[in-house]
């Protein structure tokens, strides 16, 4: 399909996945690498009601704060990724 056929289906809102190669998707800076990280009881039980109240696993509130703290810390700003808009790279 030519580019501009590409286009016009896009701003049509025609749903143009089966013309996409998806086979070496990936998101950028999303790679992930697995740490172990060691939590005192009475912190995995919070993270664990936590995790329960907003209907997520401990995994995921763990990744949001972690991703909200760095965000606002200005020492790891040359670090971050685009998003909310804003690009810090």
């Amino acid at each position: 399909m030519k580019a501009k056929d590409f286009e016009q289906r896009f701003d049509k809102g025609i749903d143009l996945t089966d013309s996409l190669d998806l086979s070496k998707v990936r998101r950028v800076l999303q790679e992930q690498k697995r740490v172990n990280v060691d939590f005192p009881t009475w912190m995995v039980d919070s993270l664990d009601r936590e995790a329960s109240k907003l209907g997520v696993t401990r995994q995921s509130v763990i990744k949001v704060w972690l991703a909200e703290r760095l965000e606002t810390t200005a020492s790891n700003l040359p670090y971050q990724h685009k998003r909310g808009g804003t690009a810090h790279r």
